[in-house]
């Protein structure tokens, strides 16, 4: 378990600092900061790939949360301003940990506040849960702040955006424009509350820090009001499908067994060893039917070369054999003019073929795949026709004058990686 405790949770420089990230094996993910609030414009509570493991949207940028307890209301988040942090919910944080999702620890008002974020594995599904204790009867309020923009991108007050909401018992679905996935908000609240307000001007460190636009408005469509007694619990799921909250326990069930069958095989117990097994399950994602490698959060999708290269450690060292099939098979099956992608772009266009060496990890990706295994059947069976094309390619030439020169190594023109 990572845990970060007492005075570093407290002062904001350090808490900002620290970055979480919580993915959902289809390329989507939330993360920010220990401190709550967003510095970079690829932080968020639900980033879905809509196009998996591609077209990633930011659609629930975060929640604003109020405590009120006895009357008295404390704010619990934190957001950067012009020339303002407001508010500043971190002075009554205690914890943050792993375990094995991200979860915060408050206490404030004499009442104890814990937060946990967890995805549901292979689903643009996002679970925020919380639980009080320290009072017979506290209030929470959830005012959900929406960006439902290309993750690259940032949003501005506009017109454009469509106020209407559909609800029924425990569900809220918005869909603020013409063309974007939507959004549905499965609560266990008490009440909701129309809204419609703009906030303005958040200011993102890290945006600023890179030398990028770091200013975005966001948008509060309604407020979600809990009434919690006992050890009840107040939960809202985001996801683009309706989900029910009422099941928040048993999908928590399932993907903590989920993340304990992924560790199994881990080839040590040593705590780091199974914390490196399970950090390496958060960059394998679906491609279709087969697997592919996230070449790193936030804002990379799947690249040829850091796939061909990561795939050993990631997947054999792991014991994950069926993935690291699916891996060579996905991209086997993407192969063309005996060159493997470099990159498949964000919005899910064709691939981009324009690497020299790609080919040749993947090569060095199959030798590892039967040293690990002994599995060569498998080899003959799906891949042999494909690595005797891809040295065909490049005996006789393909794209960027790639091809074996007389000395026996390859040679290539400009513009190629």
């Amino acid at each position: 378990m990572i845990r970060v405790q007492g005075e570093v949770c407290s002062r904001l420089e350090e808490s900002l600092r620290l970055e979480w990230l919580e993915t959902n094996g289809e390329g989507g993910f939330a993360s920010g900061t220990v401190a709550g609030a967003n510095t970079r414009r690829y932080h968020g509570l639900l980033i879905a790939a809509t196009k998996p493991p591609v077209g990633r949207l930011v659609l629930l940028a975060k929640l604003e949360e109020t405590l009120v307890v006895g009357g008295q209301r404390f704010e619990l988040g934190v957001n950067e301003y012009p020339g303002a942090v407001h508010p500043r919910g971190h002075v009554w944080l205690r914890e943050f940990r792993l375990d094995p999702w991200p979860c915060w620890v408050w206490e404030v008002g004499g009442v104890r506040v814990e937060k946990c974020v967890f995805a549901v594995h292979g689903e643009n599904t996002m679970v925020v849960a919380y639980a009080c204790e320290g009072s017979p009867e506290v209030e929470l309020e959830l005012r959900p702040l929406i960006a439902f923009r290309d993750y690259h991108a940032l949003t501005r007050e506009n017109g454009s955006l469509d106020r209407r909401l559909e609800s029924g018992e425990g569900w809220v679905r918005l869909a603020p424009y013409a063309g974007l996935a939507p959004l549905y908000l499965s609560h266990n609240a008490t009440g909701a509350e129309v809204s419609g307000h703009w906030y303005r001007d958040f200011e993102y460190a890290r945006e600023r820090e890179r030398g990028l636009d770091f200013r975005e408005d966001l948008f509060q469509p309604l407020v979600l009001r809990y009434r919690l007694r006992g050890g009840e619990m107040a939960v809202c799921v985001a996801s683009t499908e309706r989900r029910e909250a009422g099941r928040a326990a048993e999908m928590r069930e399932q993907e903590r067994e989920r993340r304990a069958r992924v560790m199994e095989p881990s080839p040590a117990r040593e705590p780091v060893v199974q914390e490196l097994t399970s950090a390496a399950d958060q960059f394998l994602v679906k491609r279709g039917e087969g697997w592919t490698v996230i070449a790193g959060y936030p804002w990379f999708s799947d690249w040829g070369r850091d796939t061909m290269i990561a795939l050993p450690g990631l997947t054999l060292a792991t014991g994950r054999f069926e993935v690291a099939r699916g891996i060579l098979l996905a991209f086997a099956e993407s192969m063309d003019q005996g060159m493997l992608p470099n990159r498949f772009p964000d919005a899910g266009e064709e691939p981009e073929y324009n690497t020299v060496d790609a080919t040749l990890w993947f090569i060095e990706a199959v030798r590892a795949y039967v040293a690990y295994t002994g599995d060569a059947a498998f080899v003959r069976e799906h891949l042999w026709p494909k690595l005797v094309e891809m040295v065909e390619w490049h005996l006789r030439g393909t794209r960027y004058g790639i091809r074996m020169d007389a000395d026996g190594l390859l040679a290539a023109s400009l513009g190629c990686n």
